[in-house]
């Protein structure tokens, strides 16, 4: 289901936070949101999630303003997975990754045939299976993040939103979680920290500046020797090599910090 954010506005204790941002995300395509500290990227997150209640603005998943909706709706549409869930004590693999069923009948509702078989199917697909009686708290930060994406997955969202979700991952259990988030074919919203990462994961992505969007479009025009200096402070190129990967070389002197750019080596 396609995303839009349309001339969203965010404010903070009256601050400007979001100005004039505006997105789309077709039907089973990863965008992502890269940016330097600070520039918004959250807080965007959290008005598509219904966290923060935006200015201004719209937010649609399909046709419809997500603010306009139920909370059980939205939910039904759009699942989350943080950076932080914290440690959730107590609850088993299983019982975490039911609680993605929620949206469909409620704290109080009785599983059904349907929950069973959506929670099965998550569990199996996040290869979690192996862990499912473990104490949640118990896991690895990357068995963790695979539970969580369980448990977004149970939901039969339509819309992923994902908040630097590799964030203290070891590199394998990176790429796996990378690999595993490209074969659900669910529209996705991410946020990353590692352009690397999101040269590699994502179909466009979105670069958002001091609480605007300053560039949007697919990796290889956004990501633009010119872009990489004055917003990230780097010099660096970025190609598509045979193998279909974008891969971003960076300068033997990669710090721009008078902006002038240096030749980087292709």
């Amino acid at each position: 289901m396609k995303l839009t954010v349309d001339q969203l506005h965010v404010t903070l204790d009256r601050r400007p936070i979001l100005r004039e941002v505006n997105l789309e995300a077709a039907k089973g395509d990863i965008v992502g949101l890269v940016g330097p500290n600070g520039s918004g990227k959250s807080t965007l997150l959290r008005t598509v999630y219904r966290s923060l209640r935006p200015a201004g603005g719209v937010v649609r998943v399909g046709d419809d303003d997500v603010w306009e909706l139920s909370p059980r709706t939205a939910a039904r549409r759009t699942a989350a997975v943080l950076q932080d869930a914290g440690t959730t004590t107590g609850l088993t693999v299983t019982e975490i990754v039911a609680l993605g069923r929620t949206p469909h009948h409620g704290l109080m509702g009785r599983d059904g045939a349907e929950d069973h078989r959506a929670v099965a199917e998550a569990v199996d697909r996040c290869g979690v299976a192996p862990f499912t009686d473990r104490d949640y708290a118990t896991l690895s930060g990357g068995e963790r993040q695979r539970v969580l994406l369980a448990r977004a997955l149970a939901q039969r969202p339509q819309l992923l939103v994902l908040d630097e979700v590799t964030n203290h991952l070891d590199i394998r259990a990176r790429f796996e979680l990378l690999d595993l988030i490209r074969s659900t074919g669910i529209t996705t919203l991410a946020v990353l920290h590692d352009l690397d990462l999101a040269a590699r994961l994502c179909d466009h992505l979105v670069v958002l500046h001091e609480g605007a969007v300053v560039a949007a479009g697919p990796v290889l025009e956004v990501l633009t020797p010119d872009l990489l200096r004055d917003v990230f402070g780097v010099q660096a190129a970025t190609q598509r090599y045979a193998d279909g990967v974008v891969r971003i070389t960076y300068a033997a002197q990669p710090l721009a910090l008078d902006r002038q750019a240096e030749p980087v080596d292709r």
